[in-house]
């Protein structure tokens, strides 16, 4: 009588155990274990079954609580310490059913009748990091939205050899190396957050809440790194660098989730320090193989996300581990919101032909949200219509090349992040722009002005870009800035109907400060003086050594480049000395001021020169060595 109610109290936790299970699951599952083997008594073998089934239950219990999503399972009660009664052998046929359903997470059965001689901590760690199947339809959904249609497969052989791994190269230890085309703009902007923390948060790599902006904000002083007052990036640990590195992920993550969630995504029984051999053969070309293979998991806890992708970074080194964290992005962001954020959800993220990273993906990664637009804000059409920008002040900003050639216009969001860090885009690559001092982003009085005077002006500016405003939208931008031009001058500008950025510009440099102008007879107004660098993680080849040297050895390696930058003040050496001049007609010249006219300076010139003058225009670069490239 005793045994029979011990076998219905074992039969009731066991069901309480696997609360929340797919209801998939077969009748079998309250079957006893066979027998063990003789050497180990009954009462040893009730107590270690009832340990395994206890921290089976209770895994699955922390797993839900660290894990809300939408495909998060119910936790389920631990059951009570109870005797193992004598074992039933199962019937064959059903024992088949159950473990074709045990695949997707392990029950606490599986531990009873299959891996009974498997360590408990070797069963833990596999039901941790398999995380939750991705719905077929959800699958779906997502392949169609990243690739489209018809993708090639040059294009999935480009983001399926593509991890996310520090240069081994002592120059450029600190960066991110890519191989392979398309997945730069990942890369890219991942690589931005990294050198966010390695520049300004060295100290605090060990705090898993670093990442949270109220911790940020509020419990630390700005500092630097030590390594950064000498440039070395060398003597950069394997272990700062990788917390970098997650600190990065799980703020990008967070910042996709609006700060409530991060969905890690990680793939099917692989193991923790496990890589490239566990995926030698692995092929993901459709959206079956990738609801065959991908896992996911919610959290709300930064600790937890941090802990969770710091043992699995080996998983996101590997040649899936790009293709992983734009899916953990999307993911936190949520499919259906990041169809809302664009403007044309019917093309895929990953452009074709040639498999790069679009606009909304390195948008997704800076801002939150995978808007097409780098302007601040929101264009109103009329009729409606809206095109979507950058909605607030960002981390690490952009500049790309196609503002220089006039096809768009990059807002003081994304100019002026909160650190000295931006994406570089050209027309076929991401590339990173970097300073060790944020006191290059200070303005001075005039640029103050300025930007607030350009600020009011695209507030006003409904042309998508191109730099004009309407002759009532004129009128308050003066009234916004306190611009009080003669009422002749006025009229010239307001002439036309329209008023171009250009021509107010330069009408502005010839009016008085008194009037709200940039005028500044003195010239002592806006030179600047300050390093930059740029990092190109493209690996390329280089010759080990001078290249005049015979028989130096082509390696493959990113690129790293100094430089030297000036900027001028608002007044160009031909335009003050023409303002003396007839400053000297009206008998008012002063020799002394002629020794503030800034010396020409020898410059250098290249496509990134042209971005950087973007951010500050008139810049005037030099370096050293070869030229940087942003291709």
């Amino acid at each position: 009588m005793a045994d029979r109610e011990e076998d219905e109290e074992l039969q009731m936790a066991l069901r309480m155990s696997l609360q929340g299970s797919p209801p998939a699951q077969p009748e079998p599952k309250r079957s006893k274990p066979p027998q063990s083997p003789a050497a180990e008594s009954p009462e040893a073998e009730a107590r270690r079954k009832q340990r395994e089934l206890m921290a089976a239950a209770a895994e699955k219990r922390l797993r839900a609580a660290a894990s809300p999503g939408p495909f998060s399972v119910a936790p389920s009660s631990p059951p009570p310490p109870q005797p193992e009664p004598a074992p039933v052998e199962p019937a064959p046929a059903p024992e088949a059913a159950r473990e074709e359903t045990a695949e997707p997470e392990p029950e606490p059965t599986g531990v009873h009748m299959e891996e009974a001689k498997e360590p408990e901590v070797e069963e833990e760690v596999e039901e941790e990091e398999e995380g939750e199947e991705l719905p077929p339809d959800v699958a779906e959904k997502l392949w169609a939205m990243v690739f489209g249609g018809g993708v090639s497969k040059a294009v999935l052989a480009q983001w399926s050899n593509q991890g996310i791994r520090f240069s081994s190269d002592p120059e450029t230890t600190m960066g991110l190396v890519q191989h392979e085309g398309g997945p730069c703009g990942v890369l890219a902007t991942v690589q931005a957050y990294v050198l966010k923390y390695l520049l300004f948060f060295s100290d605090d790599l060990s705090n898993p809440e670093v990442s949270n902006p109220l911790y940020t904000l509020g419990q630390r002083r700005f500092s630097q790194s030590s390594f950064v007052a000498g440039d070395d990036f060398s003597s950069l640990t394997d272990d700062r660098k990788t917390r970098a590195l997650v600190h990065a992920m799980v703020e990008i993550l967070f910042l996709c989730g609006t700060g409530r969630r991060a969905v890690v995504a990680s793939m099917a029984r692989v193991n923790h320090g496990k890589n490239d051999a566990v995926l030698e053969g692995l092929s993901v070309e459709s959206a079956m193989d990738l609801h065959k293979v991908l896992r996911i998991s919610t959290f709300t806890s930064r600790k937890d996300a941090f802990d969770i992708l710091l043992a699995n970074i080996p998983l996101f080194e590997s040649r899936l581990g790009a293709m992983l964290f734009l899916i953990s992005a999307l993911l936190s962001r949520g499919l259906e919101y990041i169809q809302a954020d664009r403007d044309d959800p019917s093309q895929p993220l990953v452009t074709a032909p040639f498999g790069h990273a679009s606009q909304e993906i390195v948008n997704l990664l800076l801002c939150g949200e995978a808007v097409p637009n780098v302007f601040d804000g929101k264009m109103d059409l009329g009729g409606g219509m809206s095109l979507k920008g950058i909605p607030n002040n960002v981390e690490v900003g952009f500049l790309t090349l196609l503002e220089s050639l006039n096809l768009c216009k990059v807002g003081q969001y994304l100019k002026c992040p909160k650190w000295p860090i931006w994406v570089v885009g050209s027309e076929s690559h991401y590339t990173v722009l970097f300073a060790l001092n944020p006191n290059v982003q200070e303005e001075n009085e005039l640029e103050e002005r300025e930007s607030r005077i350009r600020r009011a002006f695209d507030a006003q500016d409904q042309s998508g870009g191109g730099g004009f405003i309407s002759v009532e939208g004129f009128r308050q931008v003066l009234r916004d800035t306190d611009i009080n031009f003669p009422s002749d001058k006025l009229e010239d500008l307001c002439n036309a109907g329209i008023i171009v950025w250009s021509e107010f510009w330069q009408a502005l440099l010839q009016l008085d400060k008194r009037a709200g102008g940039m005028k500044d007879p003195t010239g002592l107004m806006g030179k600047k003086q300050f390093t930059i660098f740029h990092f190109n993680g493209i690996a390329k080849s280089v010759l080990n050594g001078n290249a005049s040297v015979g028989g130096s050895v082509p390696i493959q390696r990113p690129r790293l480049c100094k430089l030297n930058v000036t900027v001028p003040p608002r007044w160009n050496q031909d335009e003050y000395l023409a303002d003396v001049v007839s400053s000297s007609t009206s008998g008012s010249k002063d020799d002394s001021i002629l020794s503030l006219a800034p010396p020409v300076q020898t410059s250098q010139h290249a496509p990134l020169v042209d971005c950087i003058r973007t951010r500050w225009p008139r810049a005037v670069c030099s370096w050293a060595g070869d030229m940087p490239s942003i291709v």
